[in-house]
């Protein structure tokens, strides 16, 4: 994750953000976590899902690159890990990888699935979901032509890659892909735009003077209405999910 671009308050996460792990039970029964299975949560936000992991009897290791996010799932009693995504340090030691919500915030993915591999057993697992080919592609036009307005030109980027794409990626790395597809699910924003702005759109004002942070994201927000708010003042936002199921297969790597 862009650990320099992005700062995480876990109170502002569940606020505004808990709807991220709330849809994410659909990839959590695609990894059918099992008694015994040692696997690891790879960006695991503040611990919700990798709650439920531990729930059904594995034993969880969880990494994420944010402190604060990081405190608050240790303070639910899990194993949790301040490590980026992109430097994983584990060998051969988890029967299954889990991720939701993480990935696109990863933009060397190719070092994420090179960690993801030397992670896993051989057989093991790797089930997630992120940002696909599209994902929130109103947002983020809109964030970029209100900065290029004040003469800002920001240069950070999500990584959101087509299915296509990401399976060729994953087959490179030694995966097996099982499923994947791209899902285009608008999500109701429960504290509105201006909450889902305050809570994932700090790196594109990166290099801008906080001081105008609000009217940058006001603006931002009243160009986005006619497009994301209906017609009861509720936001949803256009995202689209790129989800799969894989397993690990080190003979297969063609790196």
């Amino acid at each position: 994750m862009s650990l320099e671009l992005q700062s995480w308050s876990a109170a502002a996460y569940a606020e505004n953000a808990r709807f991220v792990a709330d849809l994410g039970a659909p990839v959590l029964d695609l990894l059918a976590p099992m008694v015994g299975e040692r696997i690891l949560d790879l960006g695991w936000g503040d611990g919700a899902l990798t709650a439920d992991i531990a729930a059904a009897g594995a034993t969880v290791v969880g990494v994420d690159g944010a402190p604060d996010l990081v405190r608050a799932a240790s303070g639910r009693g899990l194993d949790a890990r301040i490590m980026d995504g992109q430097a994983l340090n584990f060998t051969a030691e988890f029967d299954a990888v889990f991720s939701n919500a993480a990935l696109h915030w990863m933009p060397d993915a190719d070092a994420v699935l090179a960690g993801v591999a030397r992670a896993c057993k051989p057989g093991a697992r790797f089930v997630g979901e992120m940002g696909g080919h599209g994902n929130v592609a109103a947002i983020s036009t809109a964030l970029r032509a209100v900065l290029s307005k004040h003469g800002v030109e920001s240069g950070f980027t999500w990584f959101f890659p087509t299915a296509e794409s990401y399976r060729a990626r994953l087959t490179r790395h030694g995966f097996t892909v099982r499923s994947i597809a791209l899902i285009y699910r608008p999500t109701l924003l429960p504290t509105g735009i201006d909450g889902w702005l305050a809570t994932f759109a700090a790196p594109f004002l990166h290099a801008v003077p906080r001081a105008l942070h609000g009217k940058i994201l006001a603006e931002v927000a009243k160009l986005l209405a006619p497009a994301l708010r209906d017609d009861e003042g509720h936001w949803i936002a256009d995202y689209v999910r790129l989800r799969f199921a894989t397993e690990y297969h080190p003979h297969s790597s063609t790196l």
